[in-house]
């Protein structure tokens, strides 16, 4: 399948400042399929050495740091040439030899002509334990995320509406015979979501029910993983934050609030099983501002925010929401289908690198996004239909004038201006091509 992402690898590799190459990600979101990719398809060779798979391989690492013996030694075992300029050298799941993060450095300094790049699921949670030596300064670092609505339409063999809209004019009303399918895939794909093997067996089967055994395994998958690496004190703090996060997500004001995970809990006891979870990619959190002034990371309140999932298709199953009620538009799921969509946005724009925030006034207003495009901050109403009306966007407008905004939902494309703003109606399909607008 491909992945926009391999873009970045690809840039990476003709770098004049390439390091060692650090990806993190959420488990099974693709990032060994995409780096033997890349090493197939941009490399003479490529060699895979798994830490996680073969505990061998550390062995290598005990002795001392010396680049050049350590490469003989994976030569030796896996039989093969590494040949610096030539071959790409994989090593996946580093989180589970600490040794190998601290050797980064020296292969950055004694030799930098090999192409080395290091894949971790865990990374993000190894990286904050004190046994761990990071080189800092000594690696490039990138993360993969779930693949995106647009890498969607090209897994499923509807590249032709990428094309097309790349630069559709925001004058131009989108026609049924474009629309409609389109939404229909909206509204699959917040169910399926990004995650690879997902999206894999519905463009293979178009079965939900083997689409949702997947899930289910990739959420079980993730549960094992809070047993096997967490500390043994945060393992049922983490279990309970985790299973809140989707009720909490549906409520009208999602706000996360630790007194909802379980009754009698406090900020300080759970703050540590919500930061693992943060730490391995599972979730994200977008913190309020107040005064949207750039830089926006200077006005945010971190004691305020709310926390959405890696996937809209793991939350749309951790909610336990019938695929035939988002096709159907089943009124009964309203709220559901909000949080889905709102969740689906977050995951957008993150894909993007965009670093989004959340605005509220008091208890009089609130939007569901802003981030900041080179000097100019950009709000974001999300609606999961056709309805655009949106107090809190114009309250916000009115006040700041910005100079562009967007309301996203299932209204048709169109532009307005408001107070001095540029209002464009997007609709939720065509999110991936926001730059243009």
């Amino acid at each position: 399948m491909t992945r926009d992402f391999i873009k970045n690898l690809v840039e990476w590799k003709n770098s004049s400042r390439r390091k060692p190459l650090i990806l993190t990600g959420v488990r099974q979101c693709g990032k060994t399929y995409l780096l033997k990719q890349f090493g197939s398809e941009y490399f003479e060779d490529y060699c895979y050495v798994n830490f996680e798979s073969a505990g061998k391989y550390s062995a290598i690492f005990d002795y001392d740091f010396d680049v050049n013996r350590i490469i003989r030694e994976i030569e030796l075992i896996e039989n093969v040439r590494i040949i610096p300029g030539k071959t790409l050298l994989i090593f996946d799941e580093i989180q589970e030899c600490p040794k190998a993060i601290t050797a980064l450095k020296y292969f950055c300094e004694n030799l930098q002509e090999l192409h080395l790049v290091c894949a971790g699921s865990l990374l993000g949670v190894a990286l904050k334990q004190e046994n761990v030596s990071f080189p800092v300064g000594k690696v490039n670092r990138m993360q993969l995320y779930p693949m995106s609505f647009k890498e969607y339409l090209m897994a499923v063999g509807e590249e032709k509406y990428i094309e097309l809209f790349v630069d559709w004019p925001v004058a131009r009303e989108i026609p049924d015979i474009y629309k409609i399918p389109l939404e229909r895939h909206f509204k699959k794909y917040l169910i399926i979501g990004g995650m690879p093997e997902v999206v894999k067996e519905f463009a293979n089967s178009g079965n939900y029910t083997e689409v949702a055994k997947i899930q289910d395994e990739i959420l079980a998958d993730y549960a094992d993983d809070f047993s096997k690496h967490a500390p043994v004190s945060e393992i049922e703090k983490i279990r309970m934050v985790w299973d809140s996060i989707p009720k909490q997500l549906a409520k009208e004001n999602n706000k996360f609030i630790f007194s909802h995970v379980k009754e009698g809990k406090r900020a300080h006891e759970l703050e540590g099983a919500l930061q693992w979870l943060k730490n391995a990619g599972l979730v994200h959190l977008i913190e309020m501002i107040q005064n949207p002034e750039v830089p926006l990371s200077a006005n945010a309140d971190a004691t305020y925010f709310k926390v959405y999932m890696a996937d809209s298709g793991l939350l749309c199953r951790k909610l336990g929401v019938s695929f035939k009620n988002i096709l159907e538009d089943n009124l009964a799921i309203s709220t559901f289908k909000g949080a889905i969509t709102e969740n689906y946005v977050l995951q957008e724009l993150v894909t993007q690198n965009k670093n989004p925030y959340f605005w509220r006034s008091g208890n009089s207003a609130e939007l569901d996004f802003l981030y900041e495009d080179e000097e100019n901050i950009v709000p974001i109403e999300v609606k999961s239909a056709t309805n655009t009306q949106a107090k809190s966007f114009k309250q916000f407008c009115k006040k700041y004038h910005n100079s562009k905004g967007f309301k996203l939902s299932l209204k048709n494309i169109a532009a307005n201006d408001f107070d001095g703003t540029k209002v464009v109606s997007l609709p939720l399909y065509l999110i991936w091509n926001i730059n243009s607008y």
